[in-house]
């Protein structure tokens, strides 16, 4: 009964989210529906000492990210540098390569260390005027930035410094370039075919007469007038070259040299440097970028007190929902049925230890609705075991590390995931809209990669 309760909970989670009822409602019901159906466990209990503590956890670390994030993007957007990018972009690549441009206009900033989240926030305002100048269908605007955000550069191309491409490196003995041929020919697949995807769903959009189409304002959209006169492209690109560089700056040279002993003492959380460094970056350099963006638009703004706001409020939804859809994960994974299913998808390949790795990982990273978190559970459990069996059979740990790591963003992306739900809040859309596409770009194709680089890599190559 607790393992149906756990396939009925996030069956409904799913569908329900589809069909546009508010995670915030949906995440504490049905997580408390799948405890009843467990048998014998604390309800209240199970919700305010797990769910919110996972919630509340995760607003307590990632809070700065959206509240800064949603304040960039706006403050890029009511500025008119976030219009200013957009019409050079179009400029370079042609009015038919929206698409392209809005992918990869994302691709660099997480490549460059930006968080997915600040990401979106960022370049929606940018990647929204795109759309409109060149009449591509809104709906498709969630799937581009989810490309550009949620695939190669989070889990393929070598290098990128996100966090999917770093837990494993404990587990393998690597570093975050292990397997680079094969980790950029799983970028290269899904660069190319999430692009060919869009652009062929835009085509025929556009044969059937269909455009931008009419769409109420988000909190995220400019209040820019459309006669006003925009700042040069030096200008409008500065802050968002200070993000990536500042995040470098801060991420590699200044927190590394810096002396933080005090970390250590409880008032502190007893931890070190390296655990708080990257938010610390983070935090610093939106920060910056922010008022470099303000005092080099100043006498663009119609009231900046304004954009601020907005864009404050603009961070509440997105971060709570994503934070609901963590204390939903929280409680599934604490559930006694869930070992039943951890333990059967790390075994169903029990003498191929990369395809049994990555069913295992794309299993519990879509019933948590979380690539970090179903790739945690997954090595965490059986990680070491998984390093010996490779070891044994020949694998290169490399191989297992990149197989790891994009396994991680396949069935993370199903409608119930944090950042899912957060872009579609941001862009104002809905899964009935754009989750086909979102799914095609963000699950298909990766997993189509995985496998690809899975054969490849048992081939020796």
């Amino acid at each position: 009964m607790g393992l149906f309760g756990i396939v009925l909970s996030l069956g409904l989670l799913m569908f329900l989210a589809y069909r546009g009822i508010n995670v915030l409602i949906l995440a504490p019901l049905l997580s408390a529906l799948a405890v009843i159906m467990s048998g014998g466990l604390p309800v209240l209990a199970t919700y305010t000492q797990v769910f919110m503590d996972s919630l509340g956890g995760y607003i307590i670390t990632y809070f700065p990210l959206f509240l800064l994030g949603a304040i960039f993007g706006k403050v890029m957007a009511d500025g008119g540098a976030a219009r200013t990018i957009a019409e050079r972009i179009v400029a370079w690549v042609g009015p038919g390569q929206a698409i392209l441009a809005v992918v990869l206009a994302c691709g660099v900033l997480t490549y460059g260390g930006v968080s997915l989240f600040v990401v979106a926030f960022a370049i929606y305002p940018i990647a929204n005027a795109l759309f409109r100048r060149a009449d591509v269908p809104k709906r498709l605007l969630p799937a581009a930035i989810a490309l550009g955000s949620f695939t190669f550069t989070m889990t393929a191309f070598p290098g990128t410094p996100a966090i999917q491409n770093a837990i494993p490196i404990p587990f393998f003995g690597t570093n975050v370039f292990a397997a680079p041929l094969l980790g950029t020919l799983a970028g290269v697949i899904m660069l190319g075919g999430g692009t060919l995807w869009l652009n062929r769903r835009r085509a025929a959009a556009q044969g059937r007469g269909e455009g931008y189409g009419q769409h109420e304002e988000t909190g995220a959209d400019s209040t820019l007038p459309a006669d006003a006169k925009l700042p040069n492209f030096a200008i409008a690109i500065a802050p968002v070259i200070a993000v990536i560089g500042l995040n470098a700056l801060f991420t590699y040279v200044i927190f590394p040299a810096m002396s933080a002993d005090y970390l250590s003492l409880p008032e502190y959380g007893e931890t070190d440097l390296s655990s708080v460094a990257g938010i610390w970056a983070i935090i610093v350099s939106l920060t910056l970028s922010i008022l470099l963006a303000l005092a080099l638009n100043w006498r663009r703004f119609a009231d900046v007190l304004d954009t601020v706001n907005t864009g404050t409020m603009g961070s509440l939804l997105p971060v709570f929902n994503t934070a609901s859809e963590v204390g939903y994960g929280a409680v599934i994974a604490s559930l006694p049925a869930f070992t039943i299913i951890r333990d059967a998808v790390l075994g169903l390949f029990p003498d191929n230890p990369v395809a049994s790795l990555a069913v295992a990982v794309n299993a519990l990273a879509g019933i948590t609705g979380s690539a970090s978190g179903g790739m945690s559970i997954a090595l965490d459990a059986l990680g070491d075991q998984f390093a010996q069996m490779g070891q044994e059979q020949g694998v290169a740990m490399g191989l297992m590390h990149r197989v790891t790591a994009l396994s991680s963003g396949g069935f993370d992306a199903l409608p119930h995931n944090g950042a899912v739900i957060t872009l579609l809040a941001i862009t104002g859309m809905t899964h009935e809209k754009s989750y086909s596409d979102i799914f095609m770009v963000a699950v298909a194709i990766p997993v189509l990669a995985t496998v690809t680089v899975i054969v490849l890599g048992s081939l020796g190559l």
